[in-house]
This record gives C-alpha cells, sequence and structure tokens, in this order.
C-alpha cells in the first residue's frame, strides 16, 4: 500500500517514504517527526484528525454506503488533500436524531473509511453519524448546500458534523430476475487524469510513482466488486482505451474477461477515445477496438435478446462521412435502430452507447462533443416516445453520475455513470425485478481503488466531486416501478440461443 503524499510535503518533510510508517497504524510516527525536523513545528499532535469529504454513496431499500477520509490537520496541499491520517472508523445511526444507538464499523485501520450499514428497514428516516477517533466526519460546503453527500441535516448548516438523514427507498416490486453492472470510461492506458488543454488550473492527476496505473487499478477493482455485488451481466460503455492502442485494449480485454465471456456476460460499445488509428500498414483501418474486442462477434452497434430483455448497444462517436450533424450513429445506424425498437415496442429494452442525449445541468461548460447531435437526440428521443417498452439510456463519456427524464418520453431514464476510473470510480448495479428496477452506484472498494479515487478527487481545483458524484442521491440511487415481468432470468453463462445481429 503507498499512500497520497503530494511532493510538496515530502519535500517540506524530507521524507521520501511515509507509508511503512502509516501502515503501522500511527497517525503520524514518531519516526517520521524526528525525520521531518525542518517541518515539525508545522505537524500537529500525532493524535489529532480531521474527517472530511463525508459521502453517502450508495443509498438502497436495506443498506447504505458512507465514506470519508481522515487526514492530519494542517497539511492541506492547497485542493483540500491533506496527509492521510490513518485510524479507525465508525458510524454510529437509528431513527432518531437523538438516538443513535446502533454503531457500524470498520476491521482494519485506514484513512480512506468506506462503511456499510445493513439490515436497514424500507421506508425509514435514519439518522447517522461518521466518525473517526471521535471526530465527527463533514462533507464539503457545496455537498452540505445541496443534500448532495449527507442527506439532510436535520440542525441546519451550523452543525457540521450531523446528525445528517436519509430515507430508505422502497424495493422495486416482484421478483428478481437479474443484475447488471453498468460502467464506462476506463480509459486504459491513461497516464494523467483530468488534463484540460488551455485551462492552467485543471492541471491534472498523476499516480504515486512505483504504484501501477490507476486505470487498470480501478477497472480490476470493478470488476471484482461487481461481482462480488451479484451482477450477471456487465456493460462497457465506451472509451475502454485512452487512444485506441492495441496494447491498452488487450489489456483492457484481459481485465474484462475476469467477469466472464465477451457477448455473452459482458457487452462493450466504442466510445471516442477508441477510434481508429493510423493502422500498422497498407490496408490496415487501424481499428484496433475492433480487433481487441473481435473474432465472430466484431463489436459495433447491436441487439440481442437476453431472455425477453432487449438490449441494444450503439457506436456514437463521431465518424467521417456521417454528414453535418447527424450525429455519432449515422444516416445508417439510425434507421437500423428505429427499425429494431418498431419490431416491438413493448418489449422492456435496456440501450447503452458512449455519449448521452443530452448534458444538462453541467457545473463545467458543454461543448457539443459531449452528447449526441441535437438533431439526431430529438430523432431518438421521438423514437423512445413511440417505444413504450424501452427504461434505460445508459451513457458515459461526461465522468459524473446524472439521471435525467424528459416530459416527452418520461417512460425513459437517462443515466450518465462516473467514470470507472477515477472519482469517485465505479460503476451502477441494476437490479431488476419483475415489478421494476433498482440503479444503485458503487464505489471500487480495494485499498488501492480508494487511495487513487481519494486522490483524484482534487481534479478541476478541487471542484470535481461537485460535478462528478452527482447533484443528488437520486442522480446515482433510484427506484422505478413498472411491469418488467416480460424478462425471465437466462440461463448464464450461454445467456442466448440466438446469434446476435452485429454490424460494424
Amino acid at each position: 500500500m503507498r499512500c497520497c503524499f503530494p511532493a510538496p510535503l515530502a519535500a517540506l518533510a524530507g521524507v521520501p517514504g511515509p507509508c511503512e510508517v502509516l501502515r503501522s497504524g500511527a497517525l503520524l510516527a514518531p519516526a517520521l517527526l524526528k525525520a521531518a525536523s525542518a517541518a515539525r513545528a508545522r505537524l500537529p499532535h500525532h493524535q489529532t484528525v480531521a474527517a472530511v469529504h463525508l459521502e453517502l454513496v450508495t443509498l438502497t431499500e436495506d443498506r447504505a454506503i458512507i465514506t470519508w477520509y481522515t487526514g492530519v490537520p494542517g497539511t492541506d496541499d492547497g485542493f483540500g488533500h491533506m496527509l492521510p491520517a490513518v485510524t479507525e472508523g465508525e458510524v454510529v445511526y437509528g431513527t432518531h436524531p437523538g438516538r443513535l444507538d446502533r454503531v457500524a464499523g470498520e476491521d482494519r485501520l485506514t484513512a480512506h473509511h468506506h462503511v456499510e450499514l445493513t439490515g436497514l428497514e424500507p421506508g425509514q428516516t435514519y439518522y447517522y453519524q461518521a466518525r473517526s477517533r471521535g471526530v465527527a466526519a463533514r462533507p464539503t460546503t457545496l455537498h452540505l448546500v445541496r443534500g448532495n453527500a449527507a442527506g439532510t441535516s436535520r440542525h441546519g448548516l451550523g452543525s457540521l458534523g450531523g446528525p445528517y438523514s436519509f430515507t430508505t427507498p422502497q424495493p422495486p416490486p416482484g421478483r428478481h430476475l437479474m443484475t447488471l453492472a453498468l460502467c464506462n470510461d476506463l480509459h486504459l492506458g491513461e497516464t494523467i487524469a483530468g488534463l484540460v488543454t488551455g485551462f492552467p488550473l485543471l492541471r491534472g492527476i498523476s499516480q504515486q510513482p512505483g504504484l501501477a496505473p490507476y486505470p487498470e487499478i480501478m477497472s480490476r477493482a470493478l470488476v471484482e466488486e461487481a461481482r462480488r455485488r451479484g451482477a450477471d451481466l456487465l456493460l462497457a460503455a465506451g472509451d475502454i482505451s485512452a487512444g485506441g492502442g492495441a496494447r491498452d485494449l488487450a489489456e483492457a480485454r484481459a481485465i474484462l474477461d475476469g467477469f466472464g465471456t465477451h457477448g455473452e456476460e459482458y457487452f462493450v460499445v466504442r466510445g471516442n477515445h477508441d477510434r481508429p488509428g493510423s493502422g500498422d500498414g497498407p490496408g490496415d483501418d487501424g481499428d484496433t477496438f475492433r480487433r481487441g474486442f473481435g473474432g465472430e462477434e466484431e463489436p459495433g452497434y447491436f441487439a440481442r435478446d437476453l431472455g425477453g430483455l432487449r438490449l441494444i448497444g450503439l457506436d456514437t462517436y463521431e465518424k467521417p462521412g456521417n454528414g453535418a450533424d447527424s450525429g455519432g450513429l449515422g444516416a445508417e445506424q439510425l434507421s437500423w435502430f428505429r427499425s429494431r425498437l418498431r419490431e416491438n415496442k413493448d418489449q422492456p429494452t435496456l440501450v447503452f452507447g458512449h455519449h448521452p442525449l443530452f448534458v444538462r445541468d453541467s457545473l463545467f461548460p458543454v461543448a457539443a462533443g459531449q452528447r449526441m447531435g441535437r438533431r439526431q437526440a430529438r430523432s431518438i428521443v421521438e423514437a423512445y416516445a413511440a417505444t413504450p417498452g424501452v427504461f434505460l439510456h445508459h451513457a458515459g463519456h461526461t465522468h459524473r453520475n446524472k439521471r435525467t427524464l424528459l416530459p416527452h418520453a418520461p417512460h425513459v431514464a437517462l443515466q450518465e455513470v462516473g467514470a470507472a476510473k477515477e472519482y469517485p470510480g465505479g460503476f451502477a448495479l441494476l437490479r431488476i425485478h419483475t415489478g421494476g428496477y433498482a440503479l444503485n452506484f458503487y464505489k471500487a472498494r480495494t485499498t488501492e481503488a480508494l487511495e487513487w479515487g481519494e486522490r483524484s478527487r482534487r481534479m478541476a481545483a478541487g471542484l470535481w466531486p461537485h460535478h462528478a458524484l452527482g447533484r443528488s442521491v437520486t442522480d446515482r440511487n433510484s427506484v422505478v416501478f413498472r411491469d418488467l415481468s416480460g424478462i425471465t432470468r437466462p440461463t448464464l453463462p450461454s445467456l442466448s440461443a440466438a446469434v446476435p445481429e452485429l454490424h460494424v
């Protein structure tokens, strides 16, 4: 395990490797203080901690996941990040703000706290306080104002330590049919997260020297967590690689193969970062993405029937020859897509592609390339309005959690899912029941993944969490009641005997 020790603070302390000390469980061991004699006056007593970045990440009918970070006060790097303080963490909670009589703790000392409350009752309001070494954890100011991270404080803005509250939803009715993990933006091969040309403050964040590349850490942790959470299928909605490199796509294929069989247990569509390159020679179109996930089932846009669930994958990146404002699909794919929807308008249908139809309520300016062309997006919404069976459109690209409902097709949820490769670093779990579905965001929770998630939250001059986590709890956790009884649980790993129709 390596700890986040920003370069300016490392120079200040004169200590290249504090992790060996912190791993023992000390907050700031005497050995480190002796070695950092030049900084001793600035560093606080080793018993002092600050508990910050409190977030209510996941909320289901019977559980809640709460995360926070403990740091050493006085070591802020200017972007809201302190030296890690490795210590215990617990959440006290109950059904009355004055009686927090239940406790959930962790089984290890850490600075990256991840506590899961289980056995909760549906439709019940709970009050909670997260704390480490007796210090109550606090959300960031913007999160608190929005009620984003920690639910609603019953005691107003003056009570930054809580208790906070949340209300568990009712579960989707009926029998459970299947569970899908929805993810996107793995970016295998990337070395700097959040780097934006022309914006000096958006300087980007890189991995600690000597550690594995963060896209590999996060992707492997995602696959592990999705399996642990009971996902039967996995959908990866584009930007699998950072630039379409053959080595990066081969690594992505190896990682995703750890979940199951491509084309049976997991499905992939292309993002703009996966576009064809220059090729390896004459006659080579440079489409390493197609070769990386090729074989008999070459990736492209496709339709697949999975036990009555119609799955449609779209190829949404802008391609030469599509025509002005035709969008990433192009006329041919759009025509194919409409015809597939018309074949059985009432069949339960899930669509996924890299680019969202629209980008609304974004903290940052929205460029045209962040979404589909307006004309094409309107055409898709019109097709959804005439297709009652469509219930979810999953997209990535914006690297945020955002749920949007449109007046013209209110039965379809447009769900953007946060990037796998950086803060908040995870996936959405879609649980389908005969009477509806639940969609919940989960962080990848290996030690290395949580450490990188905390490090990468400093992107965009510290504003990234206010964009990426979701403006509200419902942007990452929702329940919808609707008839999905036409779906039956497929037999795995051969989900369907039919050969899928694929186009490239």
